[in-house]
């Protein structure tokens, strides 16, 4: 078994934005009545607040997981399926959350550096961290341990 990693990113403009608009929804309907619509818009903000205000990453039992806020949003890689990853920085309009781009998939909720991993399918992931170079030392590691074993 490989050792464990764990570290959290909180994404400090995405939750003050989304709190931004909660409590402007909040403050709206407060003086102009209620509106379906502004509710419905302050529940989506509520619930991306707690999916998309953080992310997580970890390396247990031979597989690297990532997830985001509370964890119903995640993903899981076998560590034995990662062909090799290095540090990687992002262009600003690749965004935050969950995003196709043009060399697979990015899990970000702040900052432009992210660890790319690349599975022995070919297939590319883009994780972001505001500590690269940790991860990237953690997931080489943690693939060299498990071709030991």
């Amino acid at each position: 078994m490989v050792g464990n990693y764990k570290h959290t990113q909180f994404g400090y403009l995405i939750a003050t934005l989304l709190i931004i608009g909660i409590i402007l929804i909040m403050f709206l309907m407060k003086f102009y009545g209620f509106d379906w619509i502004a509710f419905i818009v302050l529940i989506i903000l509520v619930i991306c607040l707690f999916l998309f205000s953080a992310l997580t990453i970890s390396i247990n039992n031979d597989i690297l997981k990532i997830s985001f806020g509370i964890g119903l949003i995640r993903k899981e890689f076998l560590l034995k399926d990662i062909e090799s990853c290095r540090i990687v920085k992002n262009p600003w309009y690749y965004g935050w959350g969950i995003r196709l781009t043009p060399y697979g998939w990015l899990y970000n909720v702040s900052g432009f550096y992210a660890v790319e991993i690349k599975l022995k399918t070919g297939e590319r992931y883009r994780i972001g961290t505001d500590v690269p170079y940790e991860l990237e030392k953690v997931i080489q590691e943690s693939i060299e341990k498990l071709k030991k074993q």
